[in-house]
């Protein structure tokens, strides 16, 4: 059984498989995609050639979304899932990543993506209303850990490998207010220091000149 993922390690999405590849110990192999040569090799398995993208040489299975992505590697490995198999509680797992994804990922993304447009083309508006869903949304994730360790329930689940890579960039672009929002501060710091979200963020970390804005000293 050979499991190959496409990949980059700067690249936000794929840093949620990586943890749960990382949480579950499976071994896989790397394919990173660099560069239009990277992409067109990535387009013969999957047309859109988006990373992440999983290969299981065993199946011929393609995977591509990360969320996709974790969901299949639930079937390898014997640590404890990341979905859970009550299902309310794989039911808020999905919810919470979902919130994660579209509401801290989305605007995140905006702001990042606007810095690498052509002078004078930039969307001044666009990155205020990004700005404010990010305060938003912090809010609301501050109020959500008022009673619980963990995103979803009282356990490490798909939403919280979520949260780590889009809570990592987004305070690179958007910094929260970390005393009025202290909740959410102690989560962020609890993800930090978790092993698999520790792998990849050292993994990534030389590649930090490829962001497009200053890299915040305060990240770390």
């Amino acid at each position: 059984m050979t499991l190959i993922l496409h990949e980059h390690p700067f690249a936000t999405y794929c840093w949620k498989p990586l943890i749960a590849l990382y949480e579950r110990g499976v071994p896989f192999e790397r394919r990173q995609v660099d560069d239009d040569e990277d992409r067109a090799r990535l387009a013969q398995l999957w047309p859109l050639a988006s990373i992440p993208t999983l290969l299981d040489d065993a199946t011929g299975a393609v995977l591509p979304e990360s969320t996709i992505v974790v969901e299949y590697l639930e079937r390898f490995g014997d640590a404890p899932p990341l979905i859970p198999a009550e299902a309310e509680a794989a039911l808020q797992a999905r919810l919470w990543d979902r919130i994660i994804d579209l509401r801290v990922q989305t605007p995140m993304q905006k702001i990042v993506l606007d810095n690498l447009r052509p002078e004078g083309s930039g969307d001044s508006h666009g990155i205020v209303e990004a700005r404010a869903a990010l305060d938003q949304i912090y809010a609301v994730l501050d109020q959500r850990l008022n009673d619980r360790a963990w995103l979803a329930g009282p356990t490490f689940t798909l939403a919280d490998a979520a949260a780590a890579p889009a809570l990592f960039y987004a305070r690179a672009v958007r910094r929260w207010d970390e005393e009025g929002l202290a909740r959410l501060t102690s989560y962020y710091e609890t993800l930090k220091t978790r092993p698999s979200v520790a792998r990849v963020i050292e993994e990534a970390r030389p590649f930090r000149p490829l962001f497009p804005l200053p890299w915040p000293d305060y990240v770390g």
